[in-house]
């Protein structure tokens, strides 16, 4: 019998036990997909990630990302998580960690650049690897039921329910009061109903709700909720943070715009979580989508194999 060893993190938080948790296996060689995913299943986090060494020595890792129940192409919170945890190792398969990492992913390659607080590696910040796509819309009486709501919680003054992604898809919608958002609960028949309805090839139906004021539109309260994955719902969504703050700057009618959103998440579940987005606009053309937040280390240990 082997033992691989494992770290636990806290992300998008400066308190341990807030935020999202995230558990990372550093040095995932030898371990199989189907180990990789029964991992991910006993640790029962939204991901886990397995770092492995990169396929070209210019990058510093492959990174795989597992949720309870399959694998996906990217995802937020564990890039900032491992590169928080990866950046505060001596070395990283034999190299030294500079103040910016470079993940191999089946998204695309996620660029990482630590954050430090008194010269102390204290979170990350991450790239979004692919550009914004949009589409199809979702009506609003399946995301409605989704998360038991009325339809008229819903606001359709910005846009109508979507599919977005930079990497990572979502059903976004926006929510008329901070209040009703506090209110939803996932409605697990309801979103097998909308997996039927509105089938993707490449992942299950998932949920990021969010509300805002017009005097703050970019302080912005979020839930998602994802039970088809395992995850009835989730303290802090990078991704999905991403191709919010995108979707919203390219919908801005100004063709040049910088703006740094903040959000909030996982209030509900007493895990509160700030993420913060910075997206630029360019004559119409948005720029990187950038996401980064503070992590801390939970707890650490060993894997039997």
């Amino acid at each position: 019998m082997t033992s691989i060893s494992f770290i636990t993190v806290d992300v998008f938080t400066s308190e341990r036990f807030a935020g999202n948790q995230l558990a990372v296996i550093p040095d995932a060689r030898g371990l199989s997909d189907a180990q990789m995913q029964a991992i991910a299943a006993e640790f029962g986090c939204s991901e886990t990630s397995f770092v492995l060494p990169p396929e070209s020595a210019e990058n510093t890792a492959r990174v795989r990302i597992f949720t309870p129940t399959s694998e996906v192409p990217f995802a937020g919170h564990p890039n900032v998580g491992t590169g928080f945890a990866l950046g505060r190792q001596e070395e990283i398969f034999g190299k030294r960690p500079g103040e910016h990492l470079r993940f191999e992913e089946k998204a695309g390659l996620v660029d990482v650049a630590l954050q430090r607080k008194d010269g102390i590696v204290s979170g990350a910040r991450i790239v979004a690897p692919k550009p914004l796509a949009v589409g199809p819309e979702i009506d609003a009486a399946t995301v409605a039921a989704c998360a038991s709501l009325d339809p008229d919680a819903l606001s359709d003054r910005n846009h109508a329910p979507v599919r977005i992604s930079v990497g990572l898809a979502f059903t976004v919608a926006e929510i008329g009061d901070i209040d009703w958002l506090s209110e939803a609960r996932p409605n697990v028949s309801a979103f097998h109903a909308a997996n039927a309805r509105y089938p993707f090839a490449e992942d299950s139906f998932s949920l990021f709700l969010y509300a805002r004021t017009r005097e703050h539109p970019w302080r912005i309260r979020a839930r998602m909720f994802a039970p088809l994955d395992n995850v009835i719902e989730d303290p802090a969504t990078g991704s999905a943070s991403a191709a919010l703050g995108a979707y919203l700057v390219s919908r801005l009618p100004e063709a040049d715009a910088a703006v740094e959103l903040t959000i909030e998440q996982g209030v509900e579940m007493r895990r509160r979580s700030l993420i913060t987005v910075s997206v630029s606009k360019k004559s119409g053309i948005l720029g990187e989508v950038g996401v980064s937040g503070d992590c801390v280390i939970a707890m650490r240990g060993s894997i039997d194999i």
